[in-house]
């Protein structure tokens, strides 16, 4: 009986849920205070009574972006000074991608980087301090030492260059003439590079710093900044060797032969070079081998 009941109720409860249930709770639903009424669209186009105007509005699509144009032409140079002006161009935009090649080569900062690293190698120091931080200190130190021949440079030079007061052949003589004199101020006391490469190409022993060509003087540099570091990495590797030596004899009397002496010894050698100041040390003569 109830299983007869409940179907004859069935079909009722489906057509209470399709058909009074939403009328039901629609009208209900009342919007609050404040909240417009939906604006639905009737025949003939009259608005909903009730319904309020729209604030939402279409952007306007921007204008097109303008793009400047840049036009490169090439012709062939009407005058010779056209002709000086593109090779003037051509031999700076060589002179700036040498640059870097110019201040490793030319100036105090091979001798300091050569230095710093032979520090670093002898104090048995693998990642500290990194590469990078020894450059930086060898790259403002030699801004330090260098300083008085930039600003000569600059002030005999750029300056005059960029006032119109000489062209770019006298700017060269300018810029060249200081870098010349430091490179040859660190040579004097041994220029037997210098006679080695005017023996190479067969020059004649100049009477002073004016009869050695640039292409000569600069190798000349090189080489002897080499041998200056050198030497002083020997002396710096001295005192570290000795320890690294008592250290290790010490293990092995005492048969500790799988100890590995640098970890033992690295952490002496830190502090004989911190007694010591060896960072000012080490600065002050640097500084004062250029002097």
């Amino acid at each position: 009986m109830k299983k007869g009941f409940f179907s004859h109720c069935l079909p009722f409860f489906f057509l209470f849920v399709f058909t009074l249930l939403p009328q039901t709770l629609s009208a209900q639903i009342v919007p609050g205070p404040g909240v417009p009424l939906p604006v639905t669209p009737t025949p003939g186009g009259l608005p909903f009574p009730g319904a309020t105007e729209g604030t939402m509005t279409i952007p306007v699509a921007p204008e097109d972006p303008i793009v400047p144009f840049f036009d490169l032409s090439i012709r062939s140079p009407q005058t010779g000074q056209e002709v000086a002006f593109s090779l003037q161009l051509l031999l700076l935009l060589t002179l700036l991608s040498l640059a870097p090649s110019i201040i490793i080569l030319m100036t105090s900062f091979l001798r300091i980087a050569i230095v710093l690293d032979f520090v670093k190698r002898a104090m048995s120091l693998q990642q500290v301090p990194p590469n990078q931080v020894l450059m930086g200190i060898a790259v403002f130190m030699t801004l330090f030492i260098m300083w008085p021949t930039f600003n000569t440079i600059y002030e005999n030079s750029f300056r005059p260059l960029a006032a119109g007061e000489i062209n770019v052949a006298g700017a060269y003589r300018e810029a060249e003439a200081p870098l010349r004199f430091f490179m040859y101020s660190q040579i004097q006391g041994n220029p037997e590079n210098i006679r080695l490469f005017m023996a190479m190409r067969g020059l004649d022993r100049p009477a002073t710093l004016a009869d050695v060509p640039t292409y000569v003087l600069i190798p000349a540099f090189i080489l002897n900044e080499l041998t200056v570091a050198f030497k002083i990495g020997i002396l710096l590797f001295i005192p570290f060797i000795v320890i690294d030596m008592v250290v290790a004899s010490a293990l092995m009397s005492m048969g500790m032969i799988m100890l590995p002496p640098i970890m033992i010894s690295m952490p002496f050698k830190l502090i004989l070079f911190i007694l010591v100041d060896g960072w000012g040390l080490l600065t002050n003569q640097l500084i004062r081998s250029f002097l």
